[in-house]
């Protein structure tokens, strides 16, 4: 397993040189150094401490400021560990771009969720309403009793639905392809939507759960041309297939009607 962190930009996107269209999200990947390496002998189990965005030595504390200058680098603005053991090869102080994923791998985003603020039990809990009939309209999206009967001493159980703050937690999104990697400029197109706001953090790491098929797709390539005239080929290929499949059909319905023409004198 291997991992990266990142900034959601937001969604756009991409076209294949079939002219399937792509919806990607842009995930800015600027170099992550690596801080510290955790080791079973000393911590118990083996890992890397990323470290990404750099932070000015006066909003630091010393203590972040002491452990950067163990990676001869600047305090960072977030730090989390990655697992595997693809990743126990990088040394304290090195640099991790966006190559470390090429298009066609699967992997997983992890992120905070959009804060939605504080909602009902309804909207947060998908609970059930209650009657509007019989003098309960006034309180028909209430929580209701919370009552055990005595048999819990008047503790709540565990697990009541309630309102609250809806949103902004931690979730993965999983199984999602890589469409493309720019270590150059540094970001990474995956397919589909990932959690949280645009600039929100998130970490791309290895699928965990297997994936029997691999799908590739070749984007169109806008160097040397247009993106006009790469869309206008892409478009005169596709017409060009519809067009053959429209001749197709129309053959096949005059081969019927002939059919059945013959048929009725042969009767």
């Amino acid at each position: 397993m291997k991992g990266i962190l990142g900034r959601k930009l937001g969604m756009t996107q991409v076209f294949t040189i079939e002219g399937t269209l792509i919806p990607v999200t842009v995930v800015e990947v600027k170099p992550n150094v690596v801080l510290q390496k955790k080791t079973v002998e000393k911590d118990g189990y083996e890992a890397i401490q990323l470290g990404y965005e750099d932070v000015k030595e006066q909003r630091a504390t010393k203590a972040a400021i002491g452990h950067a200058k163990k990676a001869n680098t600047a305090p960072k603005h977030y730090i989390a560990e990655v697992k595997g053991d693809e990743m126990n090869g990088f040394e304290v102080g090195a640099e991790i771009k966006a190559d470390l994923f090429k298009a066609g791998d699967i992997v997983d985003v992890q992120g905070t969720s959009k804060g939605k603020g504080y909602s009902g039990t309804i909207v947060r809990n998908n609970a059930k309403q209650g009657p509007l009939t019989h003098g309960g309209s006034k309180n028909a999206r209430h929580i209701g009793s919370l009552a055990t009967n005595g048999r819990n001493n008047g503790v709540v159980n565990k697990g009541t639905v309630m309102p609250g703050e809806e949103g902004r937690y931690t979730t993965t999104n999983q199984n999602l392809t890589v469409i493309k990697v720019n270590a150059e400029e540094g970001y990474i197109l995956v397919k589909g939507n990932v959690p949280g706001p645009r600039k929100g953090l998130v970490t791309i790491k290895t699928t965990v759960k297997p994936v029997k098929e691999v799908k590739t797709s070749e984007l169109i390539s806008y160097q040397g041309a247009s993106v006009e005239e790469e869309l206008a080929k892409v478009a005169n290929t596709v017409n060009a297939e519809l067009a053959a499949e429209e001749a197709k059909k129309e053959e096949a319905e005059k081969a019927k009607k002939a059919a059945e023409s013959a048929a009725r004198k042969g009767k």
